[in-house]
């Protein structure tokens, strides 16, 4: 797949576009937003996302146009994952609710820039040592195995991360525990300070590296092409900021969200390992030779993607909505 620079030039340009069309109708102004434009505009994203496929099809194939729609299913997935913590750490700063929209989007650019260095390292360590698909085989199958021990206990874990990062950054930066409109620097008795707007920012910060360290990985596991991965992480990441609001509430009926997620690295994880196997270089494995092993389609990759994602979805829902019917009291 051939790329021109004219091409990444007008991709970055059109995505930091979108971002400050973002800021200035949506954010500039404080607000919380409603549910239906919270709805609206998660479509308009989620549509972009997928013109951008149709227009990567007829551009450059269906192969690539797969791989681009299985990654951006599986980042879009993850990024959902993602939006549990979000919700954590606006909790415990207690953001009110018209100031997320300020912290959610920096975070994602944030998240979007950090992202683009992985994948610049990512890109240039599988060029030079095709065994990086060991050893990201191995971190995802491992990921899977945490994610599951991990399930269920989401608040406890991110609630002893945070504060470590919370008293770390107040080591070296004056706080303050009072808010000051949308500011994250403030001034207080003519010293500046730094707002707990500006600490759930950098606590989303941190979190962000974390969630790169994973979903980078699991996206070369679907395709090895690096325009197709920072195209699939921008889009995915797009519109996040109004899927938080939308759906907020669902967050806690997706039960089995987490298994499912488990399920989707996993098996990215052996493909990555089937592949590194068929690409074999290492002399203590089969000589230095290649191995004749099975590789795994984009269509079988996109096909068990949206699977998992729709079994456990539906799981879900019918597991909190049994229960709710189990706890509502029966009147004589």
């Amino acid at each position: 797949m051939h790329v021109s620079p004219l091409v990444w030039i007008i991709t970055c340009l059109v995505i930091l576009g979108l971002f400050v069309f973002d800021f200035f109708a949506h954010v500039r102004t404080p607000h919380a937003p409603t549910f239906r434009e919270s709805a609206f505009w998660s479509a308009v994203y989620i549509g972009l996302a997928i013109v951008f496929g149709l227009i990567v099809m007829s551009i450059w194939g269906t192969t690539f146009g797969g791989e681009y729609f299985a990654g951006y299913v599986t980042e879009k997935a993850l990024s959902v994952d993602n939006l549990f913590v979000f919700v954590i750490i606006m909790s415990t700063f207690a953001v009110p609710r018209e100031y997320q929209q300020k912290v959610l989007l920096i975070g994602i650019v944030m998240a979007l820039v950090m992202r683009g260095i992985f994948i610049a390292v990512g890109a240039a360590a599988i060029n030079t040592y095709s065994w990086v698909f060991y050893l990201f085989g191995a971190f995802l199958i491992f990921t899977a195995v945490k994610l599951v021990k991990d399930s269920g206990h989401e608040a406890e874990v991110e609630g002893k991360r945070d504060s470590r990062i919370i008293r770390l950054t107040k080591r070296f930066l004056p706080t303050t525990e009072e808010y000051d409109g949308d500011k994250l620097v403030t001034k207080i008795d003519g010293k500046r300070v730094v707002t707990p707007l500006l600490l759930a920012l950098v606590v989303i910060g941190f979190t962000d590296v974390l969630f790169a360290l994973d979903s980078i990985p699991a996206i070369y596991g679907l395709t090895q092409e690096p325009y197709l991965v920072f195209t699939a992480n921008a889009f995915a990441l797009m519109g996040l900021r109004q899927l938080y609001f939308l759906i907020g509430g669902l967050l806690e009926r997706l039960v089995y969200l987490s298994y499912g997620l488990s399920i989707i690295l996993a098996f990215i994880g052996v493909k990555l390992v089937l592949h590194a196997l068929h690409e074999n270089t290492l002399p203590f494995i089969n000589g230095g030779e290649h191995i004749a092993v099975p590789e795994i389609s984009t269509v079988m990759s996109l096909s068990v993607i949206i699977g998992v994602l729709v079994v456990t979805t539906v799981a879900s829902l019918i597991k909190t909505r049994n229960d709710k019917s189990d706890n509502t009291p029966v009147h004589s």
